[in-house]
């Protein structure tokens, strides 16, 4: 079993731009340790802010009280005790001791020799005994280390591996190693130590974070560092749901992790942390489990040709199939059985063409544009999606100082409703005077679940903007899209479409 220790809200948090509040902390550490079921967690710096330390103390609180604070972890300095202070007065148990793990940055950083340096590391772990705290040690640098200074690093291990110390970790600092390095300096570490217990930590400067995390598996190292969606200082860390996904499929071991809870946490966190996910990222990326190419979505329909063990169920998605130029039948077909519309061989042709057509445009296409084309494409025909609701007119006012004000007139089979609210913003107080009305009338309607705006480079004022808004409904998510050169009528259009969508769904 390989154990997982996860940095988002230490490591993670170096990420340019990135700052975890104290309730996002305390919220993104339960999802971690009770959906996810990392092993472990590091949760802050000592002494580095008010607000640093009134998170740790709410999140050892919660663990405290809910049995799992000794898998709560602080990094700690070689400062003479005043982070093993810092960590107490918090409730922490466990605290990550921070030592140079090179002989170049023990001389040029510190200007201390080894042996002080070893007593100082010496004197917190003895201050830290005392004050009931368990210690880990990261040995800062040691892929350069272990190359450079290979004596140095024996010498520190030697000298410390019977203080008390749990854990050893190896951390590629700079991100310098690839998989081959990784695999022959931790076995080195194994081979030499082999009753310690050694973590590996990887950054992601060359894109060989989670090659090289499999590399020290292969090696024989006891745990991994990972952090949510690869956040950390430059280029990352070694990217949690891609690692654990590895771990499971390529290397024969197991972690403790849910992989069925790994989207929904990677989701919550790009959301309160504003770095989002790309959509070609492995296991949580939006187009990971979309089927573009015809040729694929058939041999799918004859055995699942194109499906390899990184299955969607796995990780609570489904596959879909993209609709666009390199469409074919089978991704109308499977689309279509999604959709629950039966058309006969001919229709679909027709429907195939017509997809092709707008993806040579670049227009962006989803499942829930299909009923709209077939529509089109057949005149009313079968399974014809009519458009039911219109906006008559809206008002939007906006004034320094003050709260921006919408009225919304619109048409719903016919008859017009009208109201007014106002709002955070002008698209905010458009849905909720929309929303009254809907209210009013008993209409349920979906949420918003993700707001995303696309404006082509250039800087110009009056380029075009595509708006493409998520909905949660009780059923699931789909998405809408509306394009005009402003961003407020854009959403708009994107909402009109999903009111079209939802109406047509309830009186199908």
């Amino acid at each position: 079993m390989i154990e997982v220790m996860d940095t988002t809200l230490r490591d993670g948090e170096q990420t340019a731009g990135v700052s975890f509040n104290v309730s996002e902390k305390l919220a993104i550490a339960e999802l971690l340790l009770e959906e996810l079921r990392v092993d472990r967690i590091e949760v802050a710096s000592a002494r580095v802010s008010k607000g640093e330390e009134m998170a740790f103390a709410k999140i050892c609180e919660w663990a405290g009280a809910n049995g799992c604070i000794d898998r709560v972890e602080a990094l700690g300095f070689v400062d003479d005790g005043i982070s093993v202070d810092w960590i107490a007065s918090c409730g922490g148990k466990v605290m990550n001791i921070l030592a140079k793990g090179s002989l170049k940055h023990l001389q040029l950083q510190l200007r201390k020799t080894p042996a002080q340096h070893f007593e100082d590391i010496r004197r917190v772990i003895a201050k830290a005994a005392e004050r009931g705290i368990a210690c880990n040690i990261y040995l800062e640098d040691w892929s350069n280390g272990i190359q450079d200074s290979e004596d140095y690093v024996y010498a520190l291990v030697d000298d410390l591996q019977h203080t008390g110390i749990r854990r050893f970790m190896l951390p590629d600092t700079l991100g310098v190693l690839n998989p081959w390095k990784t695999e022959t300096l931790c076995a080195k570490m194994r081979s030499r130590y082999p009753a310690l217990h050694f973590d590996f930590h990887a950054h992601n400067d060359y894109d060989l974070a989670v090659a090289n995390c499999l590399a020290a598996v292969r090696s024989g190292m006891n745990s991994v560092h990972t952090t949510v969606n690869g956040l950390g200082e430059r280029c990352g860390n070694a990217p949690l749901a891609s690692l654990v996904a590895a771990i499971h499929d390529q290397t024969g071991e197991k972690t403790n992790i849910d992989e069925k809870q790994l989207t929904h946490v990677c989701n919550y966190v790009a959301s309160i942390s504003g770095i989002r996910i790309p959509a070609n990222e492995p296991v949580i990326g939006e187009n990971v489990f979309t089927q573009s190419s015809g040729v694929h979505a058939d041999g799918d329909n004859k055995g699942n040709l194109y499906a390899n063990p990184l299955l969607p169920q796995r990780f609570g998605r489904e596959r879909s199939y993209a609709l666009g130029k390199m469409s074919g039948k089978a991704n109308i077909i499977k689309n279509l059985d999604k959709l629950g519309i039966s058309l006969s061989p001919e229709q679909i042709k027709l429907v195939t063409q017509r997809v092709v057509e707008l993806g040579d445009k670049k227009e962006a296409m989803t499942a829930e544009d299909l009923p709209f084309i077939i529509a089109d494409v057949l005149k009313g025909g079968v399974a014809a999606a009519k458009d039911n609701i219109h906006i008559v007119n809206y008002s939007l006012q906006l004034a320094r100082g003050m709260k921006p004000v919408a009225v919304v007139k619109i048409k719903i089979h016919g008859k017009e409703y009208e109201a007014s609210s106002a709002g955070d913003g002008q698209y905010d107080a458009f849905m909720k005077a929309l929303w009254h009305i809907y209210e009013s009338l008993g209409m349920t309607h979906p949420v918003l679940a993700d707001y995303q705006v696309n404006i082509p480079p250039g800087g110009r004022s009056d380029a075009l903007v595509a708006t493409t808004i998520t909905w949660k409904t009780e059923t699931g998510h789909f998405k809408t899209r509306g394009i005009d050169s402003d961003q407020t009528e854009a959403a708009i259009k994107a909402t009109v479409k999903m009111l079209n969508i939802m109406d047509n769904l309830m009186n199908k």
